[in-house]
């Protein structure tokens, strides 16, 4: 069979930015002796994608004259269409002077890559919120995730020494040219290219198999196992779903089964685009665009960031200068009588459909430990999910109090944690008065301060939950950013509770005077940073639980808690 001609990458050819042979061991022993920074998660799936061309023709993060195009024009400097800022950010006071070199290491301090820095310049959260993501609402996950980015950009060519070191399924962690390689030898021109960051049901497995017949090429399921919205289903348990469907039920003569290392920025529309670039990179001259793609959920108004068809909208603007055709996700439905899928315009009266909804899947089966039915989905797959999502009341969970001081949180604490045991319930508690004098001892109480605490008190509570422990966290926790950021690191099983209590009764039963000693210092001019005086409390705007503080005692809001996890199926 003859190798299959492929698209060719964006912008003409495959960027590579990894130094072999005697460069790369110069540049090894010159680079234990350069200054260093430590990367974020973030930078190093991109500083991947950048490495080994999958954001060609990007060969390093942008600069600022491309940063400020891209947010207002999603144009490079030279005008290539390019939807989404690739960043680098740092603190300035790590960094040499411009014209040296530093070295990019990732969280284990292992050595990735030398920078030259020719650029550094400020950047501004809210602008890039609005401009890239259209929106400044912590609820969006990029934008909570932004406020704690470092204070500049960064710069400037790019030698890459090692890439990431991945140990698991490194039969399916391909670059863009191990992917086209195969693609190759399949001996098809068109290549079709799947994005996902769930696992896939019967609903993808047939829509794929038809986006394929109908480009008379070949298939490539390609998830992200890079970073993906909170709350995803991790991807250990998504690329065991995906091996077991491609092994057993897909031709794997044209078939592709590879991992993206993308963190996905979950821009809708935007991000569509972004996607498709990727994918043309690896091979794909065609894109499957779904409803809602990449898609952030509700605001904090519970809407959604992005209408349900945006992005096939702005896909199929731009589908020709990109070079990648859309195929829209059809809208399927299961005709029980029939045992099939058919586009749901194909469903004729009276013919019974049958659908399972995305919270369905986690309440109704998940939590309860019931298999998924083979209709929807395949048996392989059922059991995957069933034997890594045990039934709620068996999963951890945490309860995270904020309101200000004062406002009844460790008084409500202390009574919830007594009625916990009584139901056989060990928890653990993250008060945050005695956080602060072991995990965080040291920290004032300046916003980064602050930030940091939470993010402790965030990262000690994600690791016991993720542990199917129980934890109640009280703490002030006054900004919604940060609080946004400490669920994403619990994941879906994090409930907020809001002590509502007004800042006049919370003096009222201040028995240490931290009130009025902050009153007085803010008129002496030396305002303290109190949180309800001269420091603002951002309340919740959707908490899970909202409780009065002032009267209702504490035993009346603790039970009140008890029976909401009762009704959520936390316990029985």
């Amino acid at each position: 069979m003859p190798k299959a001609k492929l698209i060719p990458p964006y912008g003409g050819k495959l960027v590579d930015l990894v130094v072999t042979g005697t460069e790369r061991e110069e540049l090894i022993a010159r680079a234990a002796m350069l200054p260093s920074i430590k990367i974020s998660m973030r930078a190093l799936c991109d500083l991947e994608l950048l490495a080994t061309g999958g954001f060609s023709p990007l060969t390093t993060f942008m600069g600022k004259a491309d940063y400020e195009r891209v947010l207002r024009e999603m144009r490079l400097t030279d005008g290539t269409l390019w939807p989404l800022p690739i960043t680098l950010t740092a603190n300035p006071a790590e960094l040499p002077t411009v014209g040296e070199d530093v070295v990019l290491r990732d969280s284990n301090n292992d050595l990735i890559a030398v920078l030259t820095l020719d650029e550094v310049f400020h950047w501004d959260l809210a602008s890039e919120a609005a401009l890239a993501y259209g929106t400044t609402d912590t609820k969006h996950p990029m934008v909570s995730e932004m406020a704690r980015w470092d204070k500049v950009c960064i710069s400037g060519p790019l030698k890459v020494i090692n890439l990431p070191k991945y140990y698991d399924f490194q039969d399916l962690r391909r670059t863009p040219t191990q992917t086209r390689a195969l693609l190759e030898e399949m001996g098809n021109d068109h290549v079709v290219a799947f994005q996902t960051r769930n696992p896939l049901h019967r609903i993808h497995e047939e829509l794929t198999k038809r986006a394929a017949d109908q480009v008379k090429g070949s298939l490539i399921i390609h998830p992200v196992v890079g970073m993906t919205k909170p709350g995803d289903v991790d991807h250990f348990t998504r690329v065991r779903t995906y091996k077991a469907l491609v092994d057993n039920y897909y031709d794997k003569k044209d078939t592709n089964l590879s991992l993206l290392p993308l963190a996905m920025r979950m821009a809708g529309p935007k991000e569509a685009l972004l996607h498709a670039i990727i994918r043309r990179n690896y091979g794909a001259n065609h894109f499957i665009v779904g409803r809602d793609h990449a898609g952030p959920g509700k605001d904090s108004a519970g809407k959604d960031f992005y209408g349900p068809y945006d992005a096939q909208i702005l896909m199929q603007e731009h589908e020709q200068e990109i070079g990648v055709k859309m195929l829209p996700f059809e809208a399927l439905v299961y005709l029980e009588a029939e045992d099939r899928y058919v586009q749901s315009s194909e469903v004729k009266e009276g013919q019974k459909v049958l659908n399972i909804s995305g919270t369905q899947v986690r309440d109704d089966y998940l939590a309860k430990g019931k298999l998924l039915p083979e209709w929807f989905t395949r048996p392989e797959t059922a059991e995957i999910l069933r034997e890594m999502y045990p039934p709620r009341h068996k999963q951890g969970f945490c309860l995270w109090f904020t309101g200000l001081s004062g406002s009844g949180k460790s008084a409500t604490t202390k009574v919830l944690t007594t009625l916990l045991l009584e139901r056989g319930k060990e928890v653990a508690v993250l008060d945050g008065d005695v956080v602060r004098t072991n995990l965080s001892k040291g920290l004032g109480f300046s916003k980064e301060d602050r930030d940091t605490n939470i993010l402790r008190i965030g990262f000690v509570a994600g690791e016991i939950v993720h542990a199917s422990g129980l934890v109640v966290c009280a703490a002030i926790s006054p900004y919604r950013a940060t609080r946004e950021e400490a669920r994403k690191m619990v994941g879906d099983n994090f409930i907020e509770v809001f002590m509502d209590t007004p800042v006049e009764v919370c003096e009222e039963r201040d028995v240490k005077g931290l009130y009025a000693k902050a009153k007085q210092a803010l008129a002496d001019g030396k305002p303290m940073g109190f949180t309800g005086v001269d420091d603002p409390y951002e309340p919740p705007v959707n908490p899970e639980i909202s409780l009065q503080g002032y009267g209702v005692s504490p035993e009346e809001n603790a039970r009140h808690i008890i029976k909401y996890l009762v009704e959520q199926g936390f316990i029985q």
